[in-house]
């Protein structure tokens, strides 16, 4: 149809990123966006050039109380079943993203951490919508929020469950799915990259990256002497925490036992 048409959604995929707030998501955004036929946001002044930064058709994380918080807000939980699900807010999300889009790609590349919680109202606005989202280990996720949230561990470690199974009830309804852990990426990134590639009908791309392997080992040993923070002199209870959610984390392929 001319709509089609009109809003680019004939000619084009749209990727997106999602993942919690330091869970790698701007370095794979910043990889992808290396390749020929991509197109990402670059040079947009806007935090880490995430999208819901540049719209004004839904509440950015921020609204809900940032990194570490938003997803314990029922309001940060999009789907299809959205009221923002018109007509109109689709091609008012698409005029306001292709200003920085090279639409001569045929790949459009978003990133931005809630949509973790926000695939199923995406592919519902665009069709043709493929996904990538990257996980990272809990504890290593909530140190790094920490300095961001100024909440304590434990509701970071529960916020990060939160949000994956909310991700995990609405994976079923995305049609086009990718799940990255971080811990692979960074041991063999262009592996990742070119299953990334490959599931975007791509062809293969090498970039040179820089990735620390070691990233995670920081916030392991943190939690292992059960220091409460890089520059903290406060403790925690490890074992607490362990016996709080150890069950919930496991189903993730992940333990607080490290």
């Amino acid at each position: 149809s001319t709509r089609n048409q009109e809003i680019g959604a004939g000619n084009h995929r749209f990727l997106y990123i999602g993942g919690l707030h330091r869970s790698g998501t701007s370095t794979v955004f910043r990889c992808l966006r290396e390749h020929p036929l991509i197109s990402g946001f670059n040079d947009t002044g806007a935090t880490e050039e995430e999208g819901q930064h540049l719209q004004s058709v839904y509440a950015p994380a921020t609204a809900y109380g940032g990194p570490g918080r938003f997803g314990f807000h029922p309001g940060a939980h999009l789907t299809e079943a959205s009221d923002l699900v018109t007509a109109d807010n689709k091609l008012r999300l698409f005029e306001e993203w292709k200003a920085y889009w090279d639409l001569s790609k045929p790949v459009l590349l978003e990133k931005s951490p809630p949509n973790l919680i926000r695939a199923r109202f995406l592919q519902e606005l665009f069709p043709n919508t493929y996904f990538v989202i990257v996980t990272r280990h809990p504890i290593a996720v909530s140190y790094a929020t920490q300095k961001w949230s100024y909440t304590s561990l434990d509701e970071l470690i529960e916020h990060w469950l939160v949000c994956h199974e909310r991700f995990r009830q609405d994976e079923e309804h995305l049609k086009r799915l990718l799940v990255l852990r971080y811990e692979d990426f960074v041991e063999q990134p262009q592996t990742a990259l070119g299953k990334i590639y490959s599931f975007l009908n791509l062809p293969d791309h090498s970039n040179p990256i820089e990735v620390r392997e070691d990233a995670n080992e920081l916030y392991l040993n943190l939690w292992r002497t059960g220091q409460d923070g890089p520059l903290s002199e406060d403790h925690i209870d490890t074992d607490r925490i362990k016996s709080q959610f150890e069950r919930r984390v496991a189903a993730f392929g992940y333990s607080l036992d490290v």
